[in-house]
């Protein structure tokens, strides 16, 4: 006799349209915006034309017809589900490295590209010492990490050279949040070094086209000479300064990863403080968590932290979870690949703020009681450095807003008053100061 789970997550097999249907309005604008990192143009074309809106309503009507289980796409080759119900998400998740991997054929292809040892493209028997790595230094689960105080003086520093008195574009705002994520991991001698960062973003470009495009094996080699030299100071104060003590030989790969991963955290961020900008009710509440803070000392602000979770719940900068199967499952054999489609469930229209900016859901519980809202991930798998973005994000945002004011100048409109846009594109994202 079947378990009512295994019932449940028995596959149904999609037609042949409806397989074209998420291939079209699903997983070619996702690949088209750049999976590893963003091409401008095409998420320009994708906030216009709100691609993740007809996503959202076709999955909602094939969980309709297929009862809420997994789908079975029909590529050749390859055995590829999809899921559709909210109640599979956390069980997924939680069932890495084993027997729903975060090591995917299609990650592997990709992120090969720049770090290939990374845990999260790692097997079974190197993943734990790199997770353990990763979590030694990252500290996930503490709101303040140890080295809080010299990162905090670094946010405070690098928001001050933001421009107060004029339009504030992403190229500005980018700059400035590059410089200070140089200086946290790797310190205040990588502050200025934007080759670095510009060779691992041609590195994360190729990426994109994964096993189409070869790996340029020179770029690589100069990209991990100059991040192994930085990290090589384990400048005080720095990321570098706690991997100098823990002779791991991946950290390079890790580092870059992290790289990577702050890249995204920039987005969110500056999504956070258009919302602010275009939220008054919201933008009150965290001026009022503001009052007596000292922004040079770190603070643990979580109500702006509630706010760039709640930005990522809208606008997921990890679009498409992947998982692989390590064994035979009831979503079929080994080597089975599981997608996770995150603005379905988190823009399920069936969710009562699901189209509108709701930090308070991250405070009073109704975001637990919704194991689907991943922001971050979850599981075994859950980003390692979500504690350290939030912090770094949050605490940008209170010198962001604690004095100036902004008002949307350019975009799709952001307000209380009518839905949120299914797809927002940063890059082209204005905000005039105001007051």
């Amino acid at each position: 006799m079947t378990s009512t789970r295994e019932h449940r997550t028995r596959p149904e097999t999609a037609s042949v349209a409806e397989t074209l249907r998420v291939a079209v309005e699903v997983a070619l604008p996702t690949l088209a915006g750049g999976v590893i990192k963003r091409r401008p143009k095409a998420l320009a074309m994708a906030g216009k034309l709100q691609f993740d809106r007809p996503a959202v309503r076709l999955l909602r009507r094939l969980r309709d017809r297929h009862h809420g289980r997994p789908l079975r796409l029909r590529v050749p080759g390859r055995t590829v589900e999809l899921a559709l119900s909210g109640a599979d998400v956390p069980e997924l998740l939680a069932g890495a490295p084993a027997p729903f991997s975060p090591s995917t054929v299609e990650k592997r292809a990709a992120l090969g590209h720049f770090q290939p040892h990374g845990v999260l493209i790692s097997d079974a028997a190197d993943r734990p010492a790199r997770r353990r790595f990763t979590e030694a230094v990252l500290e996930p689960g503490r709101p303040l990490h140890e080295l809080a105080t010299p990162f905090a003086r670094a946010i405070a520093e690098e928001a001050a050279a933001l421009p107060a008195s004029r339009t504030l574009d992403w190229d500005t705002f980018n700059v400035t949040w590059w410089r200070l994520v140089r200086r946290i991991v790797l310190g205040a001698g990588a502050r200025a070094d934007t080759t670095l960062t510009d060779q691992l973003e041609r590195l994360r470009l190729d990426a994109n086209w994964a096993y189409s495009r070869p790996h340029r094996k020179q770029l690589r080699a100069r990209f991990r000479e100059r991040l192994v030299a930085h990290l090589g100071r384990a400048e005080p104060g720095s990321l570098a300064a706690v991997i100098a003590e823990t002779g791991e030989e991946t950290a390079p790969d890790q580092v870059a990863h992290w790289l990577f991963a702050f890249d995204a955290a920039g987005m969110a961020t500056y999504r956070t403080l258009a919302l602010l900008a275009t939220h008054p009710a919201a933008l009150d509440r965290a001026r009022a968590e503001l009052e007596g803070a000292d922004l040079a000392e770190p603070n643990q602000l979580s109500y702006l932290r509630a706010c760039v979770l709640d930005a990522v719940r809208l606008w997921p900068t990890t679009p498409m979870i992947l998982r692989e199967t390590t064994e035979e499952t009831s979503w079929g054999p080994a080597g089975t690949t599981v997608l996770i489609f995150t603005p379905f469930f988190h823009r399920d229209p069936d969710l009562p703020y699901a189209d509108r900016f709701d930090p308070d859901l991250w405070l009073d519980g109704r975001a637990a009681e919704n194991p689907a809202l991943v922001p971050f991930s979850a599981g075994p798998a859950i980003c390692p450095g979500r504690d350290l973005v939030l912090f770094c994000a949050s605490t940008m945002l209170a010198h962001l807003v604690r004095e100036q004011g902004y008002e949307q100048a350019s975009g799709t409109v952001l307000s209380p008053e009518r839905p949120l846009p299914a797809t927002l594109d940063n890059f082209h994202l204005k905000l005039n100061p105001v007051g």
